[in-house]
């Protein structure tokens, strides 16, 4: 298992440290004890050869014509932050479908336009806690709607380990070392990433922008926490506390049961397509967002 799988663990090189690019074609791009390696037989820019690319040190790799990829090395790029690109000869043509290029700007004019006022801001954030939490709240100071989303948050944590009878200490997590809590904070910290993962590919379906947050404001991805958040109270927990029993009994892996668990509600509840209409609501200040202002 690659260390970090817990996804929380940032880029380890800023890409204002990196070298840019590198360009690959007619070959194989794959993952062999833990390195980014590209086998050529020749033929293009690259002389045949088995060659150890520093993804590490790269903002984004081109991958030209007559050239393929494994699943592990695309996750192995995803880990580390480097773009994968496929390309026509020479980058005349741009063919790699992630990131989602949408057919209109639409909704993404409308975030910037919610995002840039402070007011309609703090209202999407309003918003977002009625979604979560069923409660439309009166402060429009985000400092103090963030503390009551921390006291209803660890409410909810108390709830679900009672409801799968789970010890519970309280939530522990230790940013350099994720694995070091106990057992319910391990399954917390894997069903996150999913939902995390989750939110990711909603918030790219519909086209908006994943650094501009309501809630969150320092991460690259705070939109799609944001999101990732309005499931945080139940299915996160859901997922996480019921992998911990599953483990209790069967003994395998925590990270697996999790992993596993998450997909299986996903599919259940319809947990992307509700992303995906809750950030239509969001964004397009529909009913939901009308009855708090």
């Amino acid at each position: 298992m690659l260390s970090g799988r817990l996804g929380l663990e940032k880029a380890r090189i800023p890409h204002a440290d990196r070298h840019g690019l590198v360009w690959l074609d007619r070959g194989r791009l794959e993952v062999e004890d833990g390195c980014l390696r590209f086998v050529t037989a020749g033929g293009g820019e690259l002389a045949a050869g088995d060659y150890q690319i520093p993804h590490q040190a790269v903002s984004i790799i081109l991958l030209g014509p007559g050239s393929s990829v494994t699943h592990d090395a695309l996750r192995l790029l995803a880990r580390h932050g480097c773009a994968l690109a496929a390309i026509g000869q020479g980058a005349v043509r741009f063919y790699t479908a992630p990131p989602l290029m949408p057919d209109s700007s639409a909704l993404a004019r409308a975030q910037v336009t919610l995002w840039a006022d402070p007011k309609t801001r703090m209202e999407v954030a309003r918003a977002m806690y009625a979604m979560r939490f069923g409660e439309i709240v009166r402060t429009r100071d985000i400092e103090v709607l963030r503390g009551q989303e921390g006291a209803r948050i660890k409410r909810s944590y108390q709830l679900a380990a009672e409801r799968y009878g789970i010890p519970w200490r309280g939530r522990s997590y230790d940013r350099a070392d994720p694995e070091a809590g106990d057992e319910a904070n391990q399954a917390i910290n894997h069903a996150a990433t999913a939902m995390t993962a989750a939110a990711s590919v909603a918030v790219a379906a519909v086209g908006a922008i994943p650094q501009l947050g309501f809630v969150h404001e320092d991460s690259g991805q705070s939109f799609v926490l944001d999101i990732a958040d309005l499931y945080r109270h139940d299915i996160t927990l859901d997922i996480a506390f019921g992998a911990v029993k599953e483990a209790e009994k069967s003994g395998d892996p925590l990270e697996r049961l999790t992993r596993q668990r998450a997909a299986k509600l996903f599919r259940q509840r319809g947990v992307i397509p509700s992303m995906i209409d809750r950030i239509k609501t969001l964004l397009g200040l529909g009913a939901e967002t009308e009855e708090i202002a």
